[in-house]
């Protein structure tokens, strides 16, 4: 045999192997998206899912894709904190992950790495519209008074035969 017979010979059989390698991988990426063990939550960490109930927290939930609770994390704040105190680290979390005014000069070659995070600001700007919706609706709810039996009361009773 020539040599460069059993090179071709070589390289279809190493390329062959690769290819039944690349199917087989393929076939169980496809199952492995499909499967979805039992009792698994999904991609819904923050609970927005459960949120079924009719209630106004459930809706503020859904509405913000977010719970208080991980508003309260994200702002690093504890749940009977003053309004100032929410502000203050709404303020201070914001301004850290801002942009910077002006970007720095760049004397050598390289560019300084980024020092703040837009995702992040997105997060802390969230986080506050879910507790500003929170607290809008217990003011709300607070000024609401409840409803009055004085109608079940003034009614005469019922004749008896």
């Amino acid at each position: 045999m020539s040599s460069p017979k059993v090179i071709v010979q070589i390289a279809i059989a190493g390329a062959r192997i690769l290819g039944k390698a690349f199917a087989a991988a393929g076939r169980q990426a496809i199952q492995n998206a499909k499967y979805r063990p039992p009792g698994a939550g999904g991609t819904d960490v923050a609970g927005v899912g459960n949120a079924t109930s009719g209630s106004l927290s459930d809706r503020l939930t859904r509405e913000h894709r977010m719970t208080a609770d991980e508003a309260r994390l994200i702002l690093n704040v504890k749940k009977d904190d003053p309004i100032e105190k929410i502000v203050q680290n709404y303020e201070h979390l914001f301004k850290a992950n801002s942009p910077p005014e002006k970007p720095p000069k760049v004397t050598s070659g390289k560019t300084p790495p980024p020092t703040h995070s837009h995702y992040l600001q997105s997060k802390v700007v969230r986080a506050k519209e879910r507790l500003d919706a929170e607290l809008k609706a217990d003011l709300a709810e607070e000024s609401t008074p409840p409803p009055s039996d004085s109608q079940s009361t003034n009614t005469p009773p019922p004749p008896s035969s």
